[in-house]
């Protein structure tokens, strides 16, 4: 699913410009970094992290120096968690081309991941950005946090929904808020106005990660079936959260016994996958994945009419409605 040109409008030239910025200002003068570093441009998304950035900053006034300062920063720090999460998870692929541990080994991922974020360290103090150093610092300190929690809970399955709430607020939505928060500060919108663009990003990214958790669930496999990959992996999300809650405390046993020891076994959970479908599972995530994306957008309506508002309610839109 494409980025329409209502998000890309507003911020055309910004993000051609990024570019050339990204690949200029955190070039090295070691070989390996810089073909890393190629690499990862290269492959690069959808990039809607940047997009993030300086829709917010547009929506609060002008795009300076700041600005690509803050979204260079973020794009760095985005890089750094996604190389990091491929070493975790042993993710040898990652968008249809091969992660770099797959390339280069753990060890070289782990540190250039490392080599990312002292870059955004340097550079937000090259720059005297310390409040977007204290926005982006928190965002990684509550990633971190997220992801230890859902280890932590996922070990013996217990993740309640308030939990679950609590996890994908740290691991996904922290991250988003940061992009907003940070793009509002650049351009020196008063401190109200940053505190409003970073609960838009938490509301935003809360969507975003549910819509991510009901693919699991419409995504197919080559026989037609729901894959269930996060259910492989042990990850409670909200459909079996909500479903297991209504369940008397002997089928719950049963469900989570054999999430545990059979995990890996595709006969074993389609099954489940398919009982979360009948229970309700889907359309409770749903209600309240519009819940959230519906608070995003009344915070939007509080600005007046602009390109990059229609833009960030564009964006919203699209990231619960997306297909991939």
């Amino acid at each position: 699913m494409k980025i329409s040109t209502k998000i890309l409008s507003p911020i055309k030239e910004e993000m051609k410009e990024f570019g050339i910025y990204y690949k200029k200002n955190f070039d090295t003068n070691f070989p390996l970094l810089n073909i890393i570093t190629n690499y990862l441009i290269r492959r690069k998304g959808k990039q809607m992290r940047p997009m993030l950035v300086f829709l917010s900053a547009k929506l609060n006034g002008s795009v300076n120096k700041g600005t690509y300062n803050a979204a260079g920063l973020i794009e760095l720090l985005h890089n750094a968690t996604l190389i990091h999460d491929d070493v975790v998870d042993e993710t040898y692929q990652r968008r249809g081309f091969f992660s770099i541990n797959a390339l280069w080994r753990s060890k070289i991922a782990v540190l250039v991941g490392d080599y990312f974020l002292a870059m955004g360290l340097i550079k937000s103090l090259e720059e005297n950005q310390t409040e977007i150093l204290r926005i982006i610092s928190t965002a990684v300190k509550e990633m971190s946090e997220g992801e230890l929690l859902q280890i932590e809970k996922s070990r013996n399955l217990s993740i309640t929904e308030d939990i679950y709430y609590e996890i994908i607020r740290k691991k996904t939505a922290t991250l988003i808020a940061a992009c907003t928060a940070a793009g509002a500060h650049s351009v020196g919108a008063p401190k109200e106005n940053t505190t409003k663009m970073h609960d838009f990003g938490l509301n935003l990214g809360i969507a975003f990660q549910i819509r991510d958790d009901l693919l699991d669930y419409e995504q197919t496999n080559f026989a037609g079936k729901p894959t269930g990959n996060d259910l492989k992996e042990k990850k409670m999300t909200l459909p079996l959260i909500y479903v297991l809650s209504k369940q008397s405390n002997w089928k719950r046993r049963e469900i989570l016994r054999t999430i545990k020891r059979h995990h890996k076994n595709e006969k074993k959970i389609a099954p489940i996958v398919e009982f979360v479908k009948q229970q309700g599972g889907i359309e409770y995530a749903r209600k309240k994945m519009i819940e959230y994306r519906n608070k995003a957008l009344d915070i939007l309506n509080t600005y007046p009419e602009s390109d990059a508002r229609e833009g960030l309610k564009e964006l919203v839109i699209f990231t619960t409605t997306r297909k991939g």
